[in-house]
């Protein structure tokens, strides 16, 4: 990997955030792409990009969609213009989505050495605030790094339904987003880990890196199961009280 002096001499690092949104969100429940489904109000990935845009440190936001994804402007159309890009590049697995939106910042000017916040549409309670935090931690460091938090519950492994053993839950962390990374290295990372990791971490740290762990909220939680709607709506509404 580059030395963060090399990727810098001469050059202030933008920060720019990618959103992949080109699931359908299967685990839901929802009848369509779960992004789009109405939260206090709001499409939810409404709430996420309205969150990035309250950032000043980021130069622009980049939504990926999926090539067929004709619902966007429709739902989203405050969300358009100099700060908050759209490119309907999304494929067959996260991974490719993402790499498929770094192609497209760097055919929109950024370079090696900017800095990219990948981030989850569906993680719709971010905070300004976090996003600020996780920046102000990283922007020094050689890696990068990612939100996350420590874990407080029992971890058990399963066999066929039981319990196979209980791991212990020191120094375990479940990752959030953004995952925060240098475009010139998250680039090859995903290249050389292929299709099935979940996260960008995971990519680098496949090249042998370690990724920053930055502590965030509970609330940065992704609305993944048919339960995880009502309790997302819950807190939404409680914020705008």
């Amino acid at each position: 990997m580059m030395s963060q002096n090399n990727y810098t001499v001469g050059v202030q690092p933008r920060c720019y955030a990618l959103v992949p949104a080109a699931g359908i969100g299967s685990r839901s429940g929802a009848e369509g792409p779960k992004q789009y489904v109405a939260l206090a109000g709001r499409p939810m990935i409404a709430h996420t990009l309205s969150a990035l845009a309250r950032v000043p440190a980021l130069a622009a936001t980049l939504v990926v969609l999926a090539p067929d994804d004709d619902l966007f402007e429709a739902a989203l159309p405050e969300f358009k213009g100099d700060t908050c890009w759209v490119a309907r590049f999304g494929g067959a697995s996260r991974a490719e989505t993402v790499a498929n939106g770094l192609a497209e910042l760097l055919a929109r000017g950024a370079q090696p050495h900017d800095w990219v916040l990948v981030h989850d549409a569906a993680r719709c309670l971010l905070r300004p605030a976090w996003v600020e935090r996780l920046i102000s931690a990283c922007e020094s460091d050689e890696v990068g790094g990612l939100l996350a938090q420590p874990l407080a519950d029992t971890l058990k492994a399963s066999n066929q339904g039981r319990v196979a053993a209980t791991i212990s839950r020191a120094e375990k962390w479940a990752a959030q987003t953004p995952q925060m990374f240098r475009l010139g290295l998250l680039m090859p990372a995903l290249a050389h880990a292929g299709e099935s990791i979940t996260d960008e971490a995971s990519a680098v740290e496949a090249l042998g890196h370690s990724p920053l762990l930055v502590e965030c909220s509970i609330e940065n939680f992704k609305v993944t199961w048919p339960e995880d709607f009502a309790l997302a709506e819950r807190l939404l509404q409680s914020r705008l009280a």
